[in-house]
């Protein structure tokens, strides 16, 4: 007596691929936009951080010298802010500028319209478009 043993077939049917194609799909539509909200949230924080490295920088500047005339300086990153802010470095995408009257503004170059300043008294103003 001869018993013939069914061969198991091997592999995924096309049902079960489209099934895990389509939840795959799914969670990809849910995770996208996160990672740009918090690519942005980062980007923002960079902008911030560099704007009060750059406001503590000028500060120091004003307690060492008895001058009047605060230098003005910008630059955009990745790069340091010029004389006499040279320990400040500035973030890539990011541009700073040190006004004359004590105004430090902070842009970023992907979000068009994001402004982050601290005036001379040390008061933040934070633009989000």
């Amino acid at each position: 007596m001869i018993i013939k043993l069914a061969k198991k077939k091997k592999g995924f049917t096309l049902l079960e691929l489209m099934i895990v194609m389509a939840i795959i799909s799914l969670l990809a539509a849910i995770a996208l936009p996160q990672f740009a909200r918090f690519r942005q949230k980062a980007n923002m924080a960079a902008t911030k951080s560099d704007v009060k490295n750059a406001h503590i920088a000028l500060q120091s500047y004003i307690s060492e010298h008895t001058t009047v005339v605060i230098p003005a300086a910008s630059a955009t990153g990745p790069d340091t802010l010029g004389p006499p802010y040279e320990s400040v470095r500035v973030s890539r995408n990011v541009s700073i500028a040190v006004a004359t009257d004590g105004l430090v503004t902070g842009t970023h170059t992907e979000y068009p319209g994001y402004k982050y300043e601290i005036d001379a008294t040390g008061g933040p103003t934070e633009t989000i478009p």
